[in-house]
């Protein structure tokens, strides 16, 4: 149990987990609709960590996420990448930052790949969707 709430401590859920009708003991399911999709994919994010894979596919995790509680997980994500292949699918730019190499796709083609320092400075595609997100 306590390695239940350390995850969702982790993963910025505790908080919201302890007001449902029976806290931790609440039984849900994928119809579950006493809780927002955000709040959905942050328990998600509490699992994964439990769950501690050695590949980790993230799609879109924190597509339903504000950016303040991202900007709270992100060192929650960051720990959980660590030294562990990690696919990260995402269009939210700041969720990728980090990553050793980020592959940019269009229609299915690789169209740019880098570091986020590299693709920035290229000024290409990936520098133009970034500083858009953030104008």
């Amino acid at each position: 149990r306590e390695q239940v709430i350390a995850a969702a401590k982790a993963a910025h859920c505790d908080e919201f987990i302890r007001t449902l009708p029976h806290g931790y003991d609440t039984i849900m399911n994928e119809e579950s609709d006493n809780i927002s999709q955000g709040q959905k994919q942050l328990l998600t994010i509490a699992r994964v960590i439990l769950a501690d894979p050695k590949i980790l596919i993230l799609d879109e995790a924190t597509s339903s996420i504000d950016t303040r509680t991202e900007i709270l997980i992100q060192k929650a994500m960051d720990a959980l990448m660590q030294d562990r292949t990690s696919f990260i699918i995402a269009h939210r730019l700041s969720t990728i930052r980090n990553a050793d190499l980020i592959l940019v796709m269009n229609q299915g083609d690789i169209i740019e790949q880098g570091r986020h320092g590299e693709l920035l400075a290229a000024g290409g595609i990936y520098a133009g969707m970034y500083n858009s997100q953030f104008e």
